[in-house]
């Protein structure tokens, strides 16, 4: 099993270093694709013997998917900049390596583990958040939106059990100010789309929202952080419909 470590960057010099200290030591290639970083990340990437190519910005699916055609290994694990292996995720994917993956296998999924204002999130809506992040370069691409891209993957896929360690917000006001962006971009997607909201759906997608965030899923057990984000991820949704509504107004 021969992999290629793709990663998207932009101005990640904060992140990137964790990111392939990770993971390169358990691949065959690393490949970053940048759209305009001004800051210290081509140095880092360089230090890693990455592979530097750039393009300008196409999109969090579009990005993602030129840069599995830039891959040349028949495996790809895809990271953000953000992301790290933790130890136990290292090992099964060493291990994986070690033997022979049956032709019915197209790629593994493994739970994504939010590291929150000083504490790992293992509970409500951000956890386990299982996704396919190794997978075979031809049985895989990116669909999606303008936030939120999926990979779709044609073929069998195996759990693993490791943690996928995510460094996503400073803070609150980082995570409120990403949602707010966030909500625009799903707003401008649903409504090219064609989708439509009515009066109810900012407030009753938001409430439906804490309620499976904080106390279907147990968000509660995460205690003030818990409660933090189920609220700040409810107004997000609010915002969504609400955005999508003055859209539909407008047209």
């Amino acid at each position: 099993m021969k992999v290629s470590l793709c990663v998207i960057t932009l101005n990640e010099e904060e992140n990137l270093e964790r990111c392939l200290e990770s993971a390169a030591d358990l691949v065959d290639e690393i490949v970053i694709l940048d759209s305009g970083s001004t800051d210290g990340t081509q140095g880092i990437a360089e230090k890693f013997g990455a592979r530097w190519e750039t393009q300008e910005w196409l999109g969090f699916v579009g990005q993602k998917n030129r840069l599995i055609d830039l891959a040349q290994n028949k495996w790809i694990l895809s990271l953000d900049a953000d992301e790290a292996l933790s130890p136990p995720l290292r090992e099964e994917i060493k291990q994986l390596k070690a033997r022979e993956i049956p032709d019915t296998v197209s790629g593994f999924s493994m739970p994504r583990c939010v590291f929150y204002e000083g504490k790992w999130i293992r509970h409500g809506d951000w956890y386990p958040d299982r996704l396919v992040r190794l997978f075979r370069r031809e049985k895989g691409r990116f669909e999606g939106g303008k936030v939120h891209e999926r990979l779709e993957v044609d073929g069998g896929i195996e759990l693993l059990k490791g943690d996928i360690e995510h460094y996503s917000f400073m803070d609150a006001a980082d995570h409120r100010a990403r949602g707010g962006k966030y909500a625009k971009l799903w707003a401008e997607t649903a409504f090219e789309s064609g989708k439509r909201a009515s009066a109810l759906d900012p407030w009753t997608h938001a409430m439906f929202r804490w309620i499976r965030s904080f106390l279907l899923r147990g968000g509660f057990l995460d205690g003030r952080r818990g409660a933090q984000i189920a609220a700040i991820s409810s107004r997000e949704v609010f915002r969504k419909y609400q955005l999508l509504r003055e859209m539909e107004k407008k047209s």
